[in-house]
C-alpha cells in the first residue's frame, strides 16, 4: 500500500504485490470499519485469464490508499456490501465487467448491461413490492423531452412512493475500450465529451494524470487557468439545475432568470476559448488560450454583474412561500443514509457530510487559493437548492480573488511537451466537477502503452440516492427529486 495526500495517487506497480481476493476483501474492510471512504473499485484482465483489482480508499485526513487483489476469472470473494451499503454499486460494476462474484451481495444485477447483456435488459430483474393496493408505474426510458433514456419503475400505495428502482444502462458506450484505441496524448477531445456537461473536470484529471506520468509538470499559471475554466463550469451548471427546479415548481422568475445568467457565464467561457463548454480550452502539457489582460477585465465585468443580479433572483427564490412550502422537507436524504451509502459531492454535502475533493485533495491551486467547503444539514430538496446557490456564491468569489490579483505569467503561452508515458505505473487522478469527484485511473504496461483506464463519475454512486428521496414522497414529487440531484445518465452509462 501506498499513500499521498495529492489529488493525484501513482505508484510503480511492480512493486505493489497484489494480495489473495480474499485477504484483499478483508483488507479493504478494515479500511472501511477505520472510516476510510471507498473512492472507487475496479478490475482488469490479467494473465492467464485471471482479474486484477484495484481499490482506492480515501483516509478522514485525505490521504488516498491502494489495495490491489488478483483472482481467477469467475472467482468469488467475499461481499463487502452487506456491512457497508456504499460498495453495493463497485462491487455489482466489478462483476459485469469481470465475472468476479462477491458473495452474500444483496442487490446483485448488473449496472450497463455490458457486452452479450445488451440483449437482455428486458429481464431486468426489479424488487417488487407486493400488497394488493400496491401498483406499479413505470416511466421511461423515452421521455417525452431531450433527455437522455433512464427506466425509474416506483412502487407506490395511492400517490405514495414505497419504492423506487432505476434502470440504466441504456446509452452504454464503452467509453473504456474506446479510450485504449487511440494514442494516450490524443484522448482529450474524447475525454471531454465523455459527461458533456463536466467537459473540464474530466480533461483535467486527464490531462494531469499524463503530465504525472511523463513527468512534465505544467506552470501554476496554467493551473490557475485550468482553475477558472472549472469554476466557470461549476457556475454554469449549478444554474442549469436552478433553472430546472424553478420551472419544475412553475416560479417563472426563476426559471427565467437563472437561464439567462447561465447563457452569460457560458458565453464567458466561449469568448475565452471558442467553445461554451470549455471543450478544446485544456490539453496535456497546459492550456490552449490564457487569460488576456482584456480577457481577465471582461470576466471580472461579466461577474460583477453577475453577482448582482443571482443576488436577487435568490432572495426571491427563498422567500416565496410556494417555494418553501413545494421543496422543504420533500427528497430527504438523512445523514446517516448518505453516509451509508457513499453518497459523494453536492448529494452528500446537502445531508451534511463535509466532503469536497477541493478542499480535501487540493493540490497546489487550491492549497494557494483555497474554497470553503460548504454544507446544509437537512438533505431535502430545499437543502440542494440552497447549496447550489451558495456554491455558485464561493465559485465567483473564487473567481474574483483570482482575476483581481494575476500572477505572473498568467496569460499561458502554448501547451509544453508531454510524453512518454511512464511504463508500469498506476496514476489515479481525482478532479471535483459540480456533481462530485470525477475519477480516473490510467495504467500502463511495460513498453509505456495504455492497459486500462478507468472512467469513473459521482453519478455512478448518487443515483441510489435518488431512489431512497422519493421514497414516502408523493410520485409528483418525482421530478422535483430528480432535478435536485442533477444525475448524468451518460455518467452511469460510461
Amino acid at each position: 500500500m501506498m499513500e499521498t495526500a495529492n489529488s493525484l495517487v501513482m505508484f510503480a506497480t511492480q512493486e505493489i504485490a497484489p494480495r489473495g481476493l480474499h485477504e484483499w476483501a478483508r483488507l479493504c474492510a478494515q479500511g472501511l470499519a477505520a472510516g476510510e471512504r471507498m473512492l472507487t473499485l475496479f478490475g482488469r484482465p490479467a494473465a492467464d485469464d485471471a482479474v486484477l483489482t484495484t481499490a482506492v480508499l480515501q483516509g478522514s485526513d485525505g490521504r488516498l490508499s491502494v489495495l490491489r487483489g488478483y483472482g481467477k476469472h469467475y472467482e468469488s470473494f467475499p461481499s463487502l456490501t452487506a456491512q457497508y451499503p456504499a460498495v453495493q454499486m463497485f462491487e455489482r460494476e466489478l462483476w459485469e465487467q469481470t465475472g468476479l462474484t462477491p458473495t452474500g451481495h444483496p442487490w446483485l444485477k448488473p449496472v450497463r448491461y455490458e457486452g452479450t447483456r445488451q440483449q437482455r435488459m428486458n429481464e431486468h430483474p426489479f424488487f417488487t413490492v407486493r400488497g394488493q393496493e400496491v401498483h406499479e408505474v413505470g416511466v421511461g426510458p423515452i421521455h417525452a423531452s431531450v433527455i437522455e433514456p433512464g427506466h425509474f419503475r416506483f412502487m407506490c400505495h395511492g400517490e405514495q412512493v414505497h419504492h423506487l428502482e432505476i434502470q440504466l444502462g441504456y446509452q452504454h458506450r464503452s467509453v473504456e475500450a474506446l479510450l485504449l484505441r487511440r494514442p494516450p496524448l490524443a484522448l482529450t477531445s474524447l475525454v471531454e465529451s465523455i459527461v458533456g456537461d463536466t467537459s473540464i473536470a474530466y480533461a483535467w484529471g486527464y490531462c494531469a494524470a499524463v503530465e504525472a506520468l511523463s513527468d512534465a509538470p505544467v506552470s501554476m499559471a496554467s493551473d490557475l487557468v485550468r482553475g477558472i475554466a472549472l469554476e466557470l463550469e461549476r457556475i454554469a451548471m449549478h444554474l442549469g439545475a436552478l433553472t430546472g427546479m424553478a420551472t419544475d415548481i412553475a416560479f417563472l422568475q426563476g426559471g427565467a432568470t437563472y437561464g439567462r445568467l447561465r447563457t452569460a457565464i457560458i458565453n464567458a467561457s466561449m469568448r475565452a476559448c471558442g467553445s461554451r463548454f470549455g471543450r478544446g480550452w485544456l490539453r496535456p502539457g497546459g492550456v490552449r488560450f490564457g487569460i488576456t489582460d482584456e480577457l481577465r477585465r471582461d470576466l471580472l465585468a461579466t461577474l460583477a454583474a453577475f453577482a448582482r443580479d443571482i443576488a436577487q433572483v435568490n432572495d426571491l427564490m427563498l422567500s416565496a412561500r410556494s417555494v418553501q412550502s413545494r421543496l422543504q422537507g420533500v427528497g430527504v436524504v438523512s445523514h446517516r443514509a448518505a453516509l451509508e451509502i457513499g453518497l459523494v459531492g453536492l448529494a452528500a454535502r446537502a445531508s451534511g457530510i463535509a466532503v469536497d475533493t477541493r478542499v480535501s485533495l487540493p493540490g497546489r491551486l487550491y492549497t494557494s487559493h483555497p474554497v470553503t467547503l460548504l454544507t446544509e444539514e437537512t438533505g431535502d430538496c430545499w437543502a440542494r437548492l440552497k447549496l447550489r446557490m451558495r456554491e455558485v456564491d464561493e465559485s465567483v468569489r473564487w473567481l474574483n480573488e483570482v482575476l483581481e490579483a494575476p500572477e505572473p505569467g498568467f496569460d499561458v503561452e502554448t501547451p509544453i511537451p508531454v510524453g512518454p508515458l511512464r511504463p508500469d505505473t498506476l496514476c489515479v487522478s481525482v478532479r471535483e466537477g459540480f456533481r462530485g469527484p470525477v475519477v480516473q485511473a490510467l495504467e500502463t504496461g511495460t513498453d509505456g502503452r495504455l492497459l486500462h483506464y478507468k472512467v469513473q463519475d459521482p453519478s455512478l454512486q448518487n443515483w441510489f440516492g435518488l431512489a431512497l428521496a422519493v421514497r414516502d414522497n408523493e410520485i409528483s414529487d418525482f421530478p422535483i427529486c430528480n432535478k435536485s440531484f442533477d444525475l448524468s445518465y451518460c455518467g452511469n452509462d460510461l
